[in-house]
């Protein structure tokens, strides 16, 4: 059976509390048994000493006799369970409480251990040199008689009573943590309800979307981070549709272009050499087989350009130039295609300074594409404006034209490879469709913007911006 992520958090977290149970536990119970066991000791040598004022002295003085030490031993060994034992200053047994109830007695301390001396104080825990058939507290202690010591008092009491003391203590103590452990059981179900299922649900409409199905829903709709997750994926899923389709789009689109020029040339050739074409006319055919070959050659620059930007980014080479020579350099360069057209192309300086800080020779690109572009959409006879202005730190282009403008809800596919506002391309031939995608990768690049202004019959508006520098 397959374990989940969470199935390894609760074994962790079940392995964590156990852990820690255990060692709480064992600290607690050994924490406490010596708590306990010193105070105990701490109480017996408080007892000896009360013991040997009110009964051990008078006796000592002979106020008291043995028979009455006996009693007091005895009444004392019945109403706090510990056992009495007197030896005298040379450490031989006098009385011990309730006799009668000892397997053995010892005579004498020597006979219970020969290192035990009577002048000297001890604590112990244990069966006393297995004279206890249980664990006893024991203490001894020296008595005196004035300054001279005049006895040594020994005294066992069972661990029965610390015992049965601890267990309630550790009872009370055990009872927080089996109620945490309880209630981590119940966050643990809780959560496998609340966040594993969400999580096997993303999951599956992971795989979903890993076969393509880019239309499954992950159903659902929360408003915390796993909903926000939800929300990522299907948004994800959205992208990657629109990928797709821009994938079939491309594909599409460049088996047009490539299609179109091949099929030209191809057509000619054959008829140059299966004669229909005559020798006398080989020199007009052959010039639209090199504008042809030359579309081509133009089409896989584009494209070799694009999947470099796509890899590196463009690779700038900044420096200070005025942008309005640029402009005149385009203008120049247009001129005779505007001549044919009849295209009126205004240069319009407002700008004080128009020094910017960009890669010259891309900028001069930027330019051209935006002025190419507004060539091939201008009427005969129409007008194109090139606006230069500044304000605050930048420097803006604007590139307007008198065409057919773009409706609206195609003004951001203009920016997409191969996207061209005449589906049928008949308008059109001469273009790649790449001359717009081009121009806004070298302005991304930039860190600058380039908009398009436009309105469906009233021509086009394309403005970008540019750092400006200004000349001292």
């Amino acid at each position: 059976m397959k374990r989940t992520f969470f199935d390894k958090v609760i074994v962790m977290i079940v392995l964590l509390l156990i852990g820690v149970f255990i060692a709480l536990g064992s600290y607690t119970t050994y924490a406490t048994q010596k708590a306990l066991v010193s105070e105990k000791q701490n109480n017996l040598v408080n007892e000896a000493n009360l013991l040997s004022e009110q009964a051990i002295t008078s006796y000592i003085q002979g106020i008291t006799s043995l028979e009455y030490l006996q009693v007091r031993f005895n009444e004392f060994e019945d109403a706090l369970k510990t056992n009495v034992w007197y030896f005298d200053s040379d450490g031989n047994l006098i009385v011990a409480s309730n006799p009668d109830n000892y397997r053995k007695l010892p005579n004498s301390l020597d006979a219970i251990d020969e290192s035990l001396n009577p002048k000297n104080a001890f604590t112990m825990t244990g069966d006393f040199y297995h004279i206890f058939e249980g664990t006893v507290i024991s203490i001894g202690i020296p008595v005196y008689s004035g300054t001279e010591q005049s006895g040594y008092l020994v005294m066992h009491t069972s661990m029965t009573e610390l015992d049965n003391l601890q267990d309630d203590m550790l009872n009370i103590m055990y009872m927080p943590f089996l109620v945490m452990i309880l209630v981590v059981g119940v966050v643990l179900a809780y959560l496998s309800g609340t966040v594993i299922r969400p999580i096997a649900k993303l999951n599956n409409t992971a795989r979903e979307y890993a076969k393509g199905n880019f239309e499954a829903k992950t159903g659902v709709k929360r408003k915390d981070e796993i909903g926000e997750l939800s929300d990522s994926l299907e948004y994800m899923a959205s992208e990657l549709s629109k990928l797709d389709e821009y994938r079939k789009n491309f594909i599409a689109n460049i088996s047009h272009d490539f299609r179109s020029p091949l099929t030209s040339i191809k057509g000619y050739l054959e008829a140059m050499l299966d004669g229909t074409i005559p020798a006398d006319k080989y020199d007009k055919y052959l010039n639209i087989v090199l504008t042809e070959s030359k579309r081509l050659s133009k089409l896989t620059e584009g494209l070799l350009e694009l999947n470099d930007f796509d890899t590196y980014g463009p690779i700038l080479k900044k420096q200070k130039f005025d942008v309005v020579d640029i402009i005149r350099e385009v203008r120049n360069t247009v001129e005779g295609v505007c001549e044919n057209k009849q295209i009126d192309l205004r240069l319009k300086c407002p700008a004080e300074h128009t020094s910017v800080y960009a890669d010259k020779m891309k900028i001069g690109q930027v330019i051209y594409n935006l002025v190419d572009n507004a060539i091939k959409f201008s009427p005969r006879g129409g007008q194109i404006q090139i606006t230069v202005y500044d304000k605050n730190d930048k420097v803006f282009v604007s590139v307007k034209d008198e065409g057919p403008g773009i409706e609206k809800d195609k003004q951001n596919k203009v920016w997409d490879r191969f996207y061209k506002t005449d589906p049928s391309r008949g308008k059109d031939k001469q273009g790649t469709g790449l001359g717009l995608a081009i121009t806004k990768e070298i302005i991304k690049a930039h860190g600058e913007h380039i908009d398009l202004i436009s309105t469906a019959g009233a021509g086009s508006e394309f403005v970008f911006s540019l750092p400006k520098v200004d000349v001292q």
